[in-house]
């Protein structure tokens, strides 16, 4: 029990550690989520044609998901550029939500997949959003170049 006090009494003291993990671990998953997409190609133009069949659907995802997933992946996971990686992925999330889970949510009864779907979806834009107004914590590539820059800069060193 002492253990798990000294954990805790270490995390409040460091909130953005937690913010960190966070960004490392959806930066990770939605990597891996577009190399599914791209793999798995036929399920998520299927997946798109049920929930409304676009016609620019292909391109979409050619063009725009999976890029996004995995170069926006990384540079989550990496820390750099961060809000602009997690504002890449809030339409994909947007889109996700709304036009892929909300039509299977009637069906609650008959199909729990899509209503899993839903909530981790769901779940993954509400942490991307936390992260995109966080922004890049202690731990990023992001806080290695500015804190570098302001060394570097005369302008902003104390007299």
């Amino acid at each position: 029990m002492l253990s798990l006090n000294r954990c805790r009494s270490w995390l409040h003291a460091r909130p953005d550690v937690m913010i960190d993990l966070i960004r490392v671990f959806l930066g990770v998953a939605l990597f891996f989520k577009g190399l599914y997409f791209i793999e798995h190609r036929a399920n998520l133009l299927k997946m798109m044609e049920e929930s409304g069949g676009w016609w620019f659907a292909p391109a979409a995802i050619a063009h725009y998901i999976v890029p996004a997933h995995l170069f926006g992946g990384i540079m989550l996971a990496l820390g750099l550029l961060t809000r602009v990686a997690a504002l890449a992925q809030i339409p994909i999330l947007l889109g996700a939500v709304l036009y892929v889970g909300m039509p299977k949510l009637s069906a609650l009864s008959e199909e729990t997949i899509g209503r899993q779907n839903l909530e981790l979806s769901a779940l993954v834009l509400f942490l991307t959003v936390l992260v995109l107004l966080h922004g890049a914590g202690r731990f990023s590539l992001d806080h290695v170049i500015w804190k570098r820059s302001q060394q570097g800069d005369p302008l902003t060193k104390p007299a």
